[in-house]
């Protein structure tokens, strides 16, 4: 297992772009890694992450038109790469999971938050668009309610995320560490090859119609034929 942690608790790890970087780097490095089956993803000191580090907003203007396309890019890259590895990332969140931190913990595969989290996308209220955020949002709650927390800028607890379904389970304090230790090392007893492909194929089926899932379903069916069960 993988024990990957967004470090920057005096801000409460707010996403800049060294740590951008440095994220996707861990996750990528993971996935060739054949001897990690399983990512545990934390945030150090009392907030998993607070979003986007508005500290670097000033920059990213019409001026520094290359400076915005990184930018864009790279958060990007870090709210997909979780779905896109081939390993399970579980990810354990506390305290304060806000905008970008709020996208970044429905990125992963399988969530355990604390009860007195505070989930939501503020973004509205500083004239901004969660918009690199969007896709999970609306894939994992449904549209009414993504839409009040947007506009709205309403927060959700943990509990409220475990009854809504989004959260595989609510605890408290290290518990939630120790949860998500448990089941990401559930998650790595599995075999590669086929922990691989369900996931693939579980987030590829999401978002097709019935017959184009079955027919993905039989594709993986038989290329699975061709892997030894330990592998």
């Amino acid at each position: 297992m993988r024990h990957v942690t967004l470090n920057r608790p005096d801000k409460l790890n707010a996403m800049n772009m060294e740590m951008s970087r440095m994220f996707c780097a861990a996750l990528e490095e993971a996935d060739r890694d054949d001897s990690v089956r399983a990512v545990l993803l934390t945030g150090a000191g009392r907030g998993f992450c607070a979003g986007a580090d508005t500290g670097e907003f000033k920059d990213l203007n019409p001026d520094n038109a290359h400076l915005v396309n990184e930018r864009a890019h790279l958060t990007t890259r870090v709210h997909s790469l979780p779905r896109q590895i081939g390993k399970p990332v579980i990810a354990a969140v506390q305290g304060v999971a806000m905008g970008g931190g709020a996208g970044l913990a429905l990125a992963a595969d399988i969530l355990v938050v604390s009860d007195d989290l505070r989930f939501g996308y503020p973004e509205l209220k500083h004239g901004l668009v969660p918009a690199l955020v969007m896709s999970s949002l609306v894939r994992h709650i449904h549209p009414k309610l993504a839409f009040e927390l947007v506009a709205t800028g309403r927060i959700l607890s943990g509990q409220e995320l475990l009854s809504l379904g989004i959260a595989n389970r609510a605890e408290s304090g290290d518990a939630v560490v120790d949860t998500a230790m448990e089941l990401a090392l559930r998650c790595a007893e599995r075999p590669r090859a086929a922990m691989r492909e369900s996931k693939a194929l579980m987030h590829l089926t999401a978002d097709l119609g019935f017959e184009e899932a079955m027919q993905q379903g039989l594709a993986a069916n038989i290329r699975m034929r061709g892997f030894s069960k330990d592998e």
